[in-house]
């Protein structure tokens, strides 16, 4: 459980509520292009998952233990965090910072694939929801203490050089070169090298297998997976279903940062109170979704979770500072703000719960000596249109930018393709089966 609490900020501070929009406002041109750039790096970052996820998850299944693998990418996504300090304000070569994002997604993602296929072997499979969301529910937490600390001790407004609560940032650092936003990025860092080390010192891995012909085995068994999966309908409806809803949901966390300061000029500080409030929410959400889980089974918690998120995804596209649901509001009003609000409030519940719920799902589908691999596969279906969902919301933002619409429209029509993946996700679910498999299949 305590991996979800070492990772979680790297989604929370660096993806969604802090980096994500101080790049998008500062470090890029302007927001529009710093949202076409945001794209371009994390969708970089999941095509490099989605090519070798699904062969090194083979691999480890044949080979047995996951615990390297993890400390492997651990090391590339601490590494691209740190990076992350060196995007100042205004610089001109954007591209040492883009690589940074790119490998930050890549090694933090690909050491969550791993710490996934450990789960059915810690439980009983009547347990495995529960331990899911509480996991789940546990990393939300993580997200919200870490996000507290850069915004009340860290990141400071550049105009009045002061914090959340007032104060100036801790450990001298510049409100006017933005230190205590690029310093979400070694502090990710840091914070999951420390919190992830009982992961490594207690949590029992599977024993090491014969190594030799390791590779040979794994990537005969992928191909003969491969090879099933068309007559699988089950397993291979999941696959394809949560291909779609959790590439939304992700362009959803990345982009909700980046639109907020962009089509509604929030400051990082409102943009971080957003996303304590989702944080809180997702952490009730993805608990209570594990006790749902647990009593209804896991498809109830997706049904119902992608129906939340596509409302709460038109509440977003709907609201700009004049319009709240395309109705016009007067100047000066704050509906915008308090719908924006109230859709991440939704968006953290739905969004804990549904992820949450997906790893429980996905057990259902394979048997027991496959999880990795079919984490692997997992993997390859949410970053087979991870990398197009970003790259998508880029294409979208840079054609409507073209076609003359103004800064904020472009930004808030850029976004659409969200919605339509969401829809997608969701008219595929009935070909899933949530049947639940004997423990020791």
């Amino acid at each position: 459980m305590l991996f979800d609490w070492a990772q979680q900020p790297f989604h929370t501070l660096v993806i969604t509520f802090v980096f994500a929009p101080y790049f998008a406002s500062a470090v890029a041109p302007d927001a529009a292009r710093g949202q076409e750039l945001w794209g371009l790096a994390t969708g970089t970052g999941g095509l490099l998952i989605a090519l070798t996820s699904p062969v090194l998850g083979a691999i480890a299944d044949a080979s047995g233990r996951r615990k390297p693998w993890i400390l492997f990418f651990s090391v590339i996504g601490v590494l691209g965090c740190c990076a992350l300090w060196f995007a100042v304000p205004g610089m001109e070569n954007l591209w040492p910072v883009l690589i940074a994002i790119a490998l930050a997604v890549f090694g933090m993602e690909f050491a969550a694939v791993f710490n996934n296929a450990m789960m059915p072997d810690l439980v009983p499979r009547s347990e495995l929801g529960r331990l899911s969301g509480s996991a789940w529910g546990l990393g939300y937490v993580g997200g919200l203490v870490s996000l507290v600390l850069v915004l009340g001790f860290m990141a400071a407004s550049p105009e009045t050089g002061r914090t959340l609560i007032g104060s100036e940032p801790i450990l001298g650092l510049d409100a006017a070169t933005r230190e205590g936003d690029r310093a979400s990025g070694p502090l990710t860092a840091l914070w999951y090298a420390v919190f992830v080390l009982p992961m490594f010192l207690f949590t029992p891995d599977q024993p090491r297998q014969r190594v030799v012909g390791a590779v040979r085995e794994g990537l005969k068994r992928l191909g003969t997976t491969l090879r099933r999966l068309p007559s699988e309908r089950s397993y291979f409806g999941f696959l394809l279903s949560s291909m779609f809803y959790r590439d939304a949901l992700n362009a959803l966390y990345a982009f909700g940062g980046i639109y907020a300061a962009g089509v509604l000029g929030w400051t990082i500080v409102q943009i971080g109170i957003f996303g304590i409030l989702a944080n809180v929410t997702g952490a009730i959400g993805a608990w209570l979704g594990g006790r749902v889980d647990q009593a209804r089974g896991p498809k109830t918690v997706v049904s119902g979770s992608i129906l939340i998120l596509c409302a709460s995804c038109l509440m977003v596209i709907s609201t700009t500072r004049e319009q709240v649901l395309f109705f016009a509001v007067g100047a000066g009003s704050s509906l915008p703000d308090i719908l924006f609000f109230a859709a991440g409030a939704l968006i953290g519940a739905a969004g804990g719960s549904i992820q949450a719920a997906s790893r429980t799902l996905l057990v259902d589908q394979v048997p027991h000596g496959h999880v990795t691999e079919a984490f692997g596969l997992y993997a390859l279906s949410g970053k087979a249109t991870t990398f197009i969902g970003p790259l998508a919301v880029a294409a979208a933002t840079a054609w409507f930018s073209a076609a003359a619409f103004s800064p904020e429209d472009a930004q808030r029509l850029g976004v659409t393709p969200i919605l339509v993946l969401f829809v997608l996700g969701l008219a595929l679910l009935p070909m899933v089966k949530a049947a639940k498999l004997p423990v020791n299949a």
